[in-house]
């Protein structure tokens, strides 16, 4: 998907009016921390709080749980096919290993979203289509260079990286890193 229609997956849920879109701004950020803190089981009261609005305006702005975690995976898909984008000028190894390592960090942090990627819905579709459309190009040059399988495709790749970032039980972060390397390495020719 084209940059235009990837912003627009996030524009078309903010509201327009200044004081809305404040609001809105301020509930995204504090969602996205109390999910890194808590996962899915965050305290919608809490993420109110922390925004510094009153839980009314919460769900009239996300009526559902899942409609502040799906604009929430809206918003770093779209970090992630940015990241992507600002990659394309390095070698072609280089960045898509740079953009790998990049979705890790991403995913790993957001474990309440991973479950995003199996769920079922318009939105997480039009999302993955954006990420396997950000990753696509960078897979695609590295395999013309010859540095990656070129049986692969990115839904691979994704899942390959992802399944690293779903474990939850790393000794510490030096195996986390370990790992990552293992299975990106894995891909390489």
């Amino acid at each position: 998907m084209d940059v235009a229609v990837r912003g627009s997956l996030l524009a078309d849920r903010r509201p327009a009016r200044a004081d809305a879109a404040r609001n809105f701004d301020a509930l995204v950020v504090a969602g996205r921390a109390a999910f890194a803190e808590h996962g899915s089981g965050a305290s919608l009261e809490d993420i109110a709080k922390r925004a510094g609005v009153g839980i009314g305006t919460l769900y009239r702005n996300f009526p559902t749980r899942d409609d502040l975690i799906e604009t929430l995976y809206i918003g770093e898909v779209e970090a992630l096919a940015d990241a992507a984008d600002e990659l394309r000028d390095r070698e072609p190894w280089d960045a898509l290993e740079a953009w790998l390592v990049r979705f890790v960090q991403y995913i790993g942090t957001k474990h309440a979203l991973l479950e995003g990627l199996n769920r079922e819905s318009t939105v997480l579709s039009q999302c993955r289509g954006v990420m396997f459309g950000a990753g696509e190009p960078l897979l695609q040059r590295a395999q013309d260079a010859g540095a990656v399988d070129p049986a692969l495709t990115i839904s691979d790749v994704v899942k390959l990286v992802s399944g690293v970032a779903a474990v939850a039980s790393y000794d510490d972060d030096a195996q986390r890193e370990r790992v990552l390397r293992l299975a990106i390495n894995a891909i390489r020719r």
